[in-house]
């Protein structure tokens, strides 16, 4: 079979699938290679997920929000699901891709991202955050959004635009690992909190169990590159991903593709180190896609790629690499 074939195939053999916010879909705070898949899909197929705030409704309700502004499956979600930890995040998932096996990756390409809800909240725990020992103290604050117009208004004068995207996105992580925390992104990805991952965009995943089991949470409306208070905004959200596996494709580390860039990313709790990875992780881009040799790629990294910080507040902190797409004709 032909690659045009082959390719006409898969998208003609696509399957449309749904997974609702149901306390059964959701696993809170963690991630973990035994936890049974709720669904099964092929590769090319298409998942619409719905999610739950991150740590659950609250802050919510402590910003001033009731029980009449969430769905009943949230609230179900919230009294249900009791196991919980150690990290925040409520999941959908995991998923589990027929075929997916370690050596291969995941491209998740996110086609399109929705509210659950007109609201969301921010704030900062008492010693939290980039400043810690200048907030002792705790601080909410609850948003409206104007989703026709995408936008929150902050303060009177002040509008903050609305770009939904989805802090955590994740596969399980190897066996041996156990359970691991939703907090911290890794390997397995998991919280990144890169605000770049908007619709449009594709998250490239390495596989370490078979059918990798993805997993979803984490909405964000809103957030600025370094996350400093430690939340952006944080909402409900509903999102469409077509998942493709990659045979005999390794990742080292994940990668993300916009309509416009191409990123790698660095993760470490030393934020020099972060940035090292990700400075290696585009040569090695360059180099294994586009045919540098190792000289050249660096030199294009200084004159072309830029740094920038994805967030300072998950423990372990994030750089992402950004070389425009518009430098390859």
């Amino acid at each position: 079979m032909t690659t045009a074939w082959f390719l006409l195939f898969t998208l003609v053999a696509a399957e449309e699938h749904e997974l609702p916010l149901l306390p059964e879909n959701v696993h809170w705070g963690y991630f973990d290679a035994s936890v049974p898949p709720v669904l099964r899909v092929r590769s090319g197929d298409v998942v619409t997920v719905e999610t739950m705030v991150a740590r659950g409704l609250e802050r919510l309700y402590l910003a001033g929000a009731t029980e009449a502004d969430f769905p009943e499956s949230m609230r179900r979600v919230e009294a249900e699901v009791t196991e919980r930890g150690p990290g925040a995040h409520p999941l959908t998932g995991p998923i589990f891709v027929e075929g997916a096996e370690p050596s291969d990756r995941l491209a998740v390409t996110i086609e399109a991202i929705d509210f659950l809800v007109p609201i969301g909240v921010s704030g900062f725990l008492p010693d939290g955050g980039t400043l810690p020992e200048d907030f002792p103290y705790g601080g909410l604050r609850l948003f409206h959004f104007d989703i026709e117009n995408r936008m929150s208004e902050f303060a009177s004068g002040v509008v903050v635009p609305l770009a939904p995207f989805f802090g955590t996105i994740g596969v399980a992580p190897p066996v041996l690992l156990g359970r691991i925390s939703s907090g911290p992104p890794g390997y397995h990805v998991g919280n990144l909190d890169l605000k770049e991952l908007v619709a449009g965009t594709t998250l490239y995943l390495p596989v370490h169990v078979p059918g990798a089991l993805l997993s979803i949470g984490d909405g964000h409306a809103a957030q600025g590159d370094g996350e400093v208070s430690g939340t952006a905004i944080e909402t409900a959200l509903v999102g469409r991903f077509r998942i493709r596996l990659e045979k005999n494709r390794p990742l080292r580390w994940p990668r993300a593709e916009t309509p416009t860039h191409f990123l790698t990313l660095g993760l470490h709790p030393d934020l020099d180190e972060a940035a090292r990875l990700a400075t290696r992780e585009m040569v090695d881009f360059l180099v294994t896609e586009k045919s540098m040799t190792e000289g050249a790629a660096y030199i294009l990294c200084s004159v072309a790629m830029d740094l920038r910080v994805t967030q300072l507040v998950d423990g372990t902190k994030g750089i992402h690499a950004m070389l425009a797409k518009s430098l390859f004709r």
